[in-house]
C-alpha cells in the first residue's frame, strides 16, 4: 500500500508552524484538492480548476489529555493554502461543533470528491467547496479523523450521505484500525480521542458499530454461511429476501377482501354522521355570526357616544381658553388708551404693555391654531388689539418727544451747567441719563410693538442732545483758550534773509499741547459714553461700545459709576438672537442717528487746533500723536462718529503743519534769488535747530509725520544748494562742500537716533565727497597741468601702440619727457605751496582746510605714484623724482 500523505511528519510540523501562536494542537493533517460547482454542470474554468490545500484537524487541548469536569474540548477543521514561496498560511478555519452534513459526490466515480456541510455558513444557497483526496484510503481516514472526533468531542455524528457506514467499519479492520476509549474517572462521559499513524496505523477511540451490534451482525452472517468479508453478496442476499417478503405481503392483503369491505361500509357511516355533524355545525355558525355582528354594531355606537361626549368637554375647555385669551381686562384697556405716563405710573405701563404684547403674539398663527386664526370673533379681537396698540404708540411717543426736549431746554436754561470765565466746567450727565432710564423698558416695548415708531423718536433725542454737547463743548473751548497762557513762537525759522542771530530758544509752548489734550481728555470719553448710551437706550441691537464702569484709550474717563453705567438694567424683550444681516443694518442706522447727536461739536475742536497751530505751528506734532492715541483706543463699531471726529482732527493737524511745512520749504526756496551766496547758508544751521525742537514735540505715532517733513525739507534744502551752486560755476564745489559739511556737523547727534536723518547724513557725506574730489583735482590739475597731461597722452596711446613704440612718438619723446618734468618738478616746492594757498584762497570755513589739504596731498601722491610707474615702464633709462622724495617733502610743509 502506497503512504498516505497523511503519515507525512514535514506536513504536520508546517502546519503547526503556520498554526503558532494559537494554542491549538494539530491532530491530523493532508493534502487535498479544493474545487467548486457540481459535477456534471457547466461552470467558470476558473472556478472548476482544482487548488493545492492542506485540510488540517485541531483542538484546543491534545487528545489523549484528560480533562476535569466542567471543561470542553473545541475542535476545528483549518484550511491552509500554499504562499508563492510555498509556505503554508491559514486560508480558512471550520468549528466542527457546525458540521451537519457529510456527502460523498456521486457524480465522480473514483469515491474520492466529498463536500462537508456546515450549519452556521452564510448563504446557504451557494455549493460548499469540494475536497478531492489522491486515494480512498486518505478519504476514509479523514472522513473517520472528523467523525471519531464529533462523536467523542461532541457526542454527536454529522448526516452522512453516499457512503456505507459498514463499508467504513470494514475498511477500518481491514487496515488494522485499533479503538481505544479513554473516560473520566469523574463523570464517565467521553474525553477525547487521538487518531494517530505511526507505521501506517490508524488508531481511533471509538468503532462505528458497539460491540453487541458488531456480534449479533457475525450470528446473523453465520446463518447465511458468508463470511465477514463478503459485504456485496450479503447485502444482495437481503435485497432478495426483502422484496420476497414484499410480495407475500400484497399477497396477503388481497385475500382479506371481506374484511375490507367491512371496513368500507364502517368508514360510509362515519362519513354520513360527520356530513349530518357538518351540517348541524354550519348553522350554529350562522347564527354566532349574526349575533358577533350585533354586537360589533352596539359597541360601535357606544364609542361614538363616548368619543362625541370627550370631545364635546374638550371644545368646551378649548373654547373657555380662547375666550379668556380675548378678554381685554379693563385696567390694562384704561392705562393704554388714557393712562398717565409719570415715573410713579410707568410700572402699570410697563404691565399693560406685556400684557399687550403677549395678546398680540397669542394671536398669531404660530401661537395660536390655524384653526382658529379665520374665526371672525379672533379677527375683530385682533383688530380691537391692533387700535390699542396704535393708540399707545402715538400718546408714548408725543409724550417722550416732549420729555426730551424739556429735559434738555432745562439744563440749556442753568448756566451753571457750563463753564464760565475763570471757571472750566467739565459735562456732568449723570442726572440727565437717570431720568432717560425710567423710561428705558418702556421703548423697548415700543420696539416690540412698533419698530417703526423708534426712528421719529431717535430724531427728537438726537435733535435735543446736540444743541446740549454743542453748547457744552462751545463754552469749555472758549474758557479753554481764554485761560491758557502762552507766547506766540515765531513762524519763520528758515528765511535766508533773517539775521544768523535768530532766537533759538523758542517759549514754552507745553500748555498749548496739554490744552489740547484737556479737550480731548473731557469730551472723547463723553461722546462715547453717549453715543453708548444712545446706542443702548434707543434699543439698537449692535455690540457694546464701552463696557460698564470701562475706561478708555486705559485712562479712567473721570465720571461716576452712574454716569458710565450704560446698562439700563432691561433685557432684550425680543428673544431671537441678533443676526449678522440684522447688526449690519442696525450698525448703519446707528450711524446716521450719531451723525445727527455729534454733528456741529467738531468745529470746537477745530478752532482750539487752529488755536493751537497760530501759537506754535510745531505744537501740531503733539496734538498728532495725542490723538492718534485716542484713535487707537476707538475700535468699537458702536463708536463710528468719534472716529470719524478723531480722523478729521488728525487730518486738520496734519494740514496744519503740512502748510507750516510748506512756508518753510518756500523760505528756503527764496535764497537762491540771491546774487551770489559764499560760505554755509543760514537755513543749515536753522534746520538743526529746527529739527532738535520737532523731536522734543514727538508724542506716540507722530514720527511718520516729522518724517515725511524731514524728507520734505531736506529735498527742499539739498536741491536749493544744488540750484545756488550753479550760479557760479568757478567756486560750485567750495560752496557745496562748505555747505554739506555744515549738514553733517550740525546734525551729527540727531542722526545717531533718527534713521530718516541718518539716512539724509549718509547722502550729504556722499555729495561732500565728490565735492571736494572735485575741487582738489581742480587745484592739482591747474597746478601740474602739463605733468599730467602728458601722463594722460600715455595712458591713451598705450591702448593701441606697444610701450617700447611710445617714445618715438610724436611728442611723447625722451626730449619732451625732459622738458615736461624740468618745467613742472623744478621749483616743485613754491608749486606745492602755490596749491596750499590756492586751496585756502576761496575757502570760507576754516576748519575744513587740514582735512581738504591731507586729501589734497593724497590724490597728489596718488597720481604722481601712476606718473611715475608709466615712466620706469616707458621710458626706464630715464629718471626722475622717486615718490618717496615727493612723500616726504609733502609731509614737510
Amino acid at each position: 500500500m502506497a503512504k498516505s500523505s497523511t503519515d507525512d511528519a514535514e506536513l504536520r510540523r508546517a502546519c503547526e508552524s503556520a498554526m503558532e501562536g494559537t494554542k491549538e494542537k494539530v491532530v491530523m493533517s493532508i493534502r487535498v484538492a479544493k474545487s467548486h460547482g457540481v459535477w456534471g454542470k457547466s461552470v467558470k474554468l476558473g472556478r472548476q480548476m482544482a487548488k493545492p490545500r492542506v485540510l488540517a484537524l485541531s483542538s484546543t487541548a491534545f487528545f489523549c489529555a484528560v480533562k476535569s469536569k466542567g471543561q470542553r474540548t473545541t475542535a476545528f477543521l483549518r484550511v491552509l493554502k500554499y504562499t508563492t514561496g510555498g509556505v503554508l498560511e491559514p486560508a480558512k478555519i471550520y468549528k466542527l461543533k457546525h458540521l451537519s452534513k457529510v456527502e460523498v459526490t456521486a457524480n465522480d466515480p473514483s469515491g474520492c470528491t466529498f463536500t462537508l456541510g456546515f450549519d452556521n455558513l452564510r448563504s446557504q444557497s451557494v455549493a460548499p467547496p469540494q475536497w478531492t483526496m489522491r486515494n480512498i484510503d486518505d478519504r476514509n481516514r479523514l472522513l473517520l479523523g472528523i467523525l471519531n472526533i464529533c462523536k467523542d468531542v461532541l457526542g454527536r455524528l454529522p448526516k452522512v450521505v453516499g457512503i456505507d457506514v459498514v463499508e467504513m467499519a470494514l475498511w477500518a479492520k481491514e487496515n488494522k484500525l485499533s479503538v481505544s476509549t479513554q473516560r473520566s474517572p469523574q463523570d464517565g462521559g467521553p474525553v477525547a480521542s487521538a487518531v494517530t499513524e505511526p507505521e501506517m496505523k490508524v488508531t481511533v477511540e471509538k468503532e462505528l458499530v458497539s460491540q453487541a451490534e458488531e456480534e449479533d451482525i457475525e450470528a446473523l452472517l453465520g446463518t447465511y454461511v458468508i463470511g465477514i468479508g463478503e459485504a456485496e453478496e450479503f447485502s444482495e442476499r437481503l435485497k432478495r429476501e426483502l422484496q420476497a417478503l414484499e410480495a407475500a405481503n400484497v399477497h396477503a392483503i388481497l385475500e382479506s377482501e371481506p374484511m375490507i369491505e367491512e371496513v368500507l361500509q364502517g368508514l360510509e357511516a362515519a362519513t354520513s354522521c360527520v356530513e349530518d355533524m357538518e351540517e348541524w355545525l354550519g348553522i350554529f355558525n350562522v347564527k354566532l355570526r349574526h349575533m358577533r355582528e350585533d354586537i360589533e354594531s352596539i359597541e360601535t355606537r357606544n364609542n361614538n357616544l363616548e368619543m362625541q361626549s370627550v370631545n364635546n368637554k374638550a371644545l368646551i375647555e378649548e373654547l373657555d381658553k380662547l375666550v379668556e385669551r380675548l378678554r381685554v381686562p379693563s385696567e390694562y384697556a384704561a392705562c393704554l388708551t388714557g393712562g398717565s405716563f409719570d415715573e410713579a405710573r410707568m410700572l402699570q405701563n410697563v404691565e399693560a404693555c406685556e400684557w399687550l404684547t403677549g395678546a398680540l403674539r397669542g394671536l398669531e398663527v404660530p401661537n395660536l391654531d390655524p384653526a382658529y386664526a379665520n374665526m371672525r370673533a379672533v379677527k375683530e379681537k385682533r383688530a380691537e388689539l391692533e387700535k390699542l396698540k396704535s393708540t399707545f404708540v402715538r400718546r408714548a411717543s408725543e409724550f417722550l418727544r416732549n420729555y426730551f426736549a424739556s429735559l434738555v431746554d432745562f439744563m440749556i436754561s442753568d448756566k451753571s451747567y457750563f463753564s464760565q470765565r475763570g471757571q472750566l466746567k467739565r459735562p456732568d450727565h449723570a442726572d440727565l441719563r437717570y431720568k432717560c432710564r425710567t423710561y428705558a423698558r418702556l421703548l423697548q416695548h415700543l420696539k416690540s410693538l412698533d419698530k417703526n415708531c423708534l426712528g421719529p423718536l431717535r430724531k427728537a433725542y438726537c435733535s435735543s442732545l446736540n444743541l446740549l454737547l454743542r453748547r457744552e463743548a462751545r463754552e469749555f473751548a472758549n474758557e479753554l483758550r481764554a485761560s491758557t497762557k502762552a507766547s506766540r513762537n515765531p513762524t519763520v525759522w528758515l528765511e535766508g534773509s533773517t539775521g544768523s542771530g535768530q532766537n533759538v530758544n523758542a517759549a514754552d509752548t507745553s500748555t498749548v499741547s496739554e490744552a489740547y489734550a484737556k479737550m480731548l481728555t473731557i469730551f472723547i470719553p463723553l461722546l462715547v459714553d453717549e453715543s453708548s448710551f444712545f446706542a443702548h437706550f434707543m434699543c439698537f441691537e449692535v455690540p457694546t461700545l464701552v463696557p460698564p464702569g470701562g475706561v478708555v484709550n486705559g485712562n479712567k474717563t473721570g465720571y461716576d459709576d452712574d454716569a458710565n453705567d450704560d446698562d439700563l438694567g432691561i433685557m432684550d424683550i425680543d428673544d431671537n438672537d441678533s443676526k449678522p444681516g440684522k447688526s449690519s443694518v442696525e450698525l448703519a442706522a446707528l450711524n446716521e442717528s450719531l451723525q445727527d447727536l455729534l454733528d456741529g461739536i467738531q468745529e470746537d475742536f477745530y478752532a482750539v487746533v487752529d488755536w493751537a497751530y497760530k501759537i506754535d505751528p510745531l505744537r501740531c506734532i503733539s496734538m498728532h500723536g495725542i490723538t492718534e492715541r485716542y484713535l487707537s483706543g476707538q475700535k468699537a463699531d458702536a463708536a463710528g462718529f468719534v472716529r470719524l471726529l478723531l480722523g478729521d482732527l488728525e487730518s486738520r493737524i496734519s494740514m496744519q503743519f503740512s502748510r507750516f511745512v510748506d512756508e518753510a520749504c518756500h523760505q528756503i526756496e527764496r535764497n537762491e534769488r540771491n546774487v551770489r551766496q559764499m560760505g554755509v547758508l543760514s537755513y543749515i544751521p536753522r534746520f538743526a535747530t529746527l529739527a532738535t525742537r520737532m523731536e522734543q514735540y514727538i508724542q506716540g505715532q507722530s514720527r511718520d509725520l516729522v518724517d515725511q517733513a524731514y524728507t520734505k525739507f531736506v529735498s527742499v534744502m539739498f536741491a536749493t544748494l544744488e540750484k545756488i551752486s550753479q550760479t557760479d560755476p568757478k567756486y560750485a564745489d567750495i560752496f557745496l562742500l562748505e555747505n554739506y559739511a555744515a549738514f553733517q556737523n550740525s546734525l551729527y547727534d540727531l542722526a545717531n537716533v533718527v534713521p530718516t536723518l541718518a539716512k539724509f547724513y549718509h547722502q550729504a557725506s556722499e555729495a561732500y565727497e565728490q565735492a571736494c574730489t572735485r575741487h582738489i583735482n581742480m587745484i592739482i590739475i591747474y597746478q601740474f597741468e602739463r605733468l599730467f597731461q602728458f601722463s594722460k597722452r600715455i595712458e591713451d596711446l598705450m591702448f593701441t601702440v606697444a610701450p617700447e613704440e611710445i617714445p618715438f612718438q610724436l611728442g611723447l619723446s625722451k626730449m619732451d619727457l625732459r622738458k615736461v618734468l624740468k618745467s613742472s618738478l623744478s621749483g616743485v616746492d613754491k608749486s606745492i605751496a602755490a596749491m596750499y594757498k590756492r586751496l585756502q584762497k576761496n575757502l570760507t570755513s576754516e576748519e575744513l582746510l587740514p582735512s581738504l589739504w591731507d586729501k589734497c596731498k593724497k590724490e597728489f601722491l596718488d597720481k604722481y605714484e601712476s606718473f611715475a610707474q608709466l615712466v620706469a615702464k616707458i621710458y626706464p633709462t630715464e629718471t626722475m623724482p622717486s615718490v618717496a622724495e615727493m612723500r616726504d617733502l609733502l609731509a614737510s610743509m
